[in-house]
């Protein structure tokens, strides 16, 4: 016995084909004079993934504010008092290598706290102020105003900070203000009029060599005018809100401290 299906016969005079009854055959479901409607097709809302959000902002890495001349300063003096200090402690008595040693603890440190440690790191949320014996984080919601007299300071709650990595040049203002005044005048003498020689024996001076006439602002200026815009533009952040907190260097002060005794103590006892 075969599985097969066998076809149904066709007609053979072109009439359709009737059922039992006489008429013509219906197709299957359709007795009641309607015909099945298709199965609807599976929402596919529910298995639909969620629409996706929108990408969260890039993060940058802070922005660093440091005074190269004290780098390079602090740099020179560390390089000096090593050389010092190998030939004292190679040619020294033991009491004189005592003495050494202890002034490289107490010294060392405060060489590298006024110099290679005042930093000022600042983001969208806050400006963290990195001074020789503090760390100092202020969020933007908190500060009241960004100045530069003759020192950079911050004012918080309240309470002025000083800011020890964006020290305050009055010969970098005065030199910024005639480069103001020189690109002024060239501006006003037309692109092609004869820049006035300036330079080492007044050679630096280049027909049409016009400057633009923006303002120019000394080296600190600009970091202080980057830091104001920053506090005003995220001042209402919620992220930029919180309290002004302060950690002190004790990796700093300790071996300061401890230096100091030792050194009093043997200059003491000479």
């Amino acid at each position: 016995m075969s599985s097969e299906s066998r076809p149904e016969r066709e007609p053979e005079d072109g009439h359709e084909p009737t059922s039992e009854s006489g008429g013509p055959a219906s197709a299957p479901g359709a007795a009641d004079g309607s015909a099945t409607e298709p199965e609807s097709a599976p929402d596919q809302s529910e298995d639909a993934p969620e629409a996706a959000q929108e990408p969260a902002p890039p993060v940058y890495a802070d922005h660093c504010y440091r005074s190269p001349g004290a780098m390079a300063g602090g740099v020179l003096l560390l390089l000096l008092a090593c050389w010092l200090a190998f030939d004292a402690l190679v040619t020294g008595t033991d009491r004189t290598k005592l003495t050494v040693l202890a002034g490289l603890v107490f010294g060392v440190p405060l060489v590298v706290a006024y110099t290679l440690r005042p930093a000022v790191y600042a983001n969208p949320q806050r400006m963290r102020v990195r001074n020789p014996f503090r760390t100092v984080t202020v969020p933007w919601g908190t500060v009241e105003s960004v100045q530069s007299g003759y020192s950079s300071e911050v004012v918080a709650d309240g309470t002025k900070y000083q800011l020890w990595s964006i020290p305050v040049s009055l010969r970098a203002r005065k030199r910024a203000a005639r480069q103001t005044e020189r690109a002024e005048r060239d501006a006003s003498r037309g692109a092609n009029a004869l820049a006035r020689p300036r330079g080492l024996f007044g050679l630096g001076g280049v027909p049409g060599a016009v400057e633009d006439g923006s303002e120019k602002r000394a080296p600190s200026d600009q970091a202080i005018d980057e830091l104001r815009a920053l506090a005003f533009d995220n001042s209402e952040s919620p992220a930029a809100q919180g309290q002004v907190a302060v950690r002190w260097a004790y990796e700093i002060a300790a071996p300061v401290l401890a230096g100091a005794i030792a050194l009093a103590a043997l200059l003491a006892t000479r």
